[in-house]
């Protein structure tokens, strides 16, 4: 398998997550009629867009423990994007967003469904209230879809310790990377940037999906710890790259700003670095800007020049490289086969060479 025909998957996980669907929509219609919409409306912000970057992973990891049948595990692998869905739709109400996938946030798009009705009492309250509770619908579906894998039940099991540890730690991570977004940012240091990365992004988006498809193959400890710091190496390198592509983006209009990481105040790399080496100008131009949604475009390119003058974007970028190099010399060392190594080095380079 090369990365061309591993991504050639992604037809499948959707066409899984479908019939995942159509099948939680006729539960939720024995309950009551009126779930139905709500429903549909978790379904369509799930099937909307995506890379299904870890769904595909899962897939991957399966096939470098020697997993054969790839359509046995399609169930865990369309799990990972209804998980990543229940993420999604919470992390957008903590960031205010507004737009996601090319289509308005959970909230919004409830807060629209309240005002359409003519319901009673306020639109945000309702739209928030609603997004919460229909992100945690989609937990039990990535348990249902995880429990349909074709696989012995020791495995099974295996498989939802795995995802009871992914979610304990993607939990550690947004704790953490909360709590690093109120404080001072001459208080937050990279240490604390790069455990946020590993818990919130690294295990979920690579080293989790990994490490759950080489589970269903049955592969041995050494394999899954070799995938699980291959991958949190990779993750994090894969955050640093969102990262550095997340602070370029232009502000859209009014109400869209927080789209934007500095926006939304977020301790990247790229501001920490920036503010432990820039002077006093440079770091009232980056706390004009931080956390700041009514800030001015102006203000806006003053921060992204304090960036590129303290050689943030270029500290960072030799970060990913270090991480990368790292996680080949691993898999270098592993036991896997000379094909397999390629596979998992072409998945970092996806992973850390993207450009959107």
């Amino acid at each position: 398998m090369d990365v061309a025909e591993l991504l050639g998957w992604r037809k499948p996980i959707e066409q899984a997550l479908e019939a995942h669907f159509r099948d939680l929509k006729r539960t939720a219609r024995k309950e009551h009629p009126d779930l139905v919409p709500f429903v549909e409306a978790v379904s369509e912000f799930t099937l909307r867009g995506g890379k299904r970057f870890r769904a595909c992973l899962l897939l991957a990891g399966h096939h470098l423990a020697g997993g054969v049948d790839q359509r046995s595990v399609l169930p865990a692998a369309a799990a990972l994007e209804t998980f990543q869905s229940w993420m999604l739709v919470h992390d957008d109400i903590m960031d205010h967003g507004e737009t996601r996938r090319g289509g308005p946030t959970m909230h919004v798009a409830m807060a629209k469904l309240h005002g359409r009705r003519k319901l009673s009492g306020g639109d945000a309250d309702f739209g928030q209230a609603m997004a919460i509770t229909l992100g945690d619908l989609l937990e039990p579906s990535s348990v249902r879809l995880f429990l349909s894998c074709r696989a012995p039940d020791a495995r099974i099991r295996s498989l939802m310790e795995e995802y009871r540890s992914m979610t304990e730690r993607t939990a550690y991570g947004q704790v953490l990377d909360v709590l690093n977004g109120v404080r001072p940012v001459a208080s937050v240091h990279e240490k604390d940037v790069l455990t946020v990365h590993r818990l919130k992004s690294a295990v979920y988006t690579v080293s989790s999906p990994l490490r759950m498809g080489a589970i269903l193959a049955g592969a041995p400890r050494a394999t899954l710890d070799m995938l699980q710091q291959v991958g949190d190496d990779l993750g994090i390198a894969f955050q640093l790259r969102d990262d550095m592509l997340g602070a370029r983006e232009v502000p859209g209009e009014e109400g869209e700003k927080s789209a934007n990481d500095l926006y939304e105040g977020k301790r990247t790399l790229l501001v920490v670095h920036a503010y432990a080496h820039a002077g006093r100008d440079g770091r009232r131009s980056l706390e004009k800007v931080l956390g700041n949604p009514l800030a001015t475009p102006e203000q806006f390119e003053d921060a992204i020049t304090v960036l590129e003058e303290t050689g943030s974007f270029a500290y960072s970028e030799q970060r990913i490289q270090q991480l990368v190099r790292r996680a080949n010399a691993r898999i270098e060392r592993s036991n896997l086969g000379p094909g397999r190594k390629a596979l998992l080095r072409s998945i970092g380079d996806l992973l850390t060479n993207r450009t959107k």
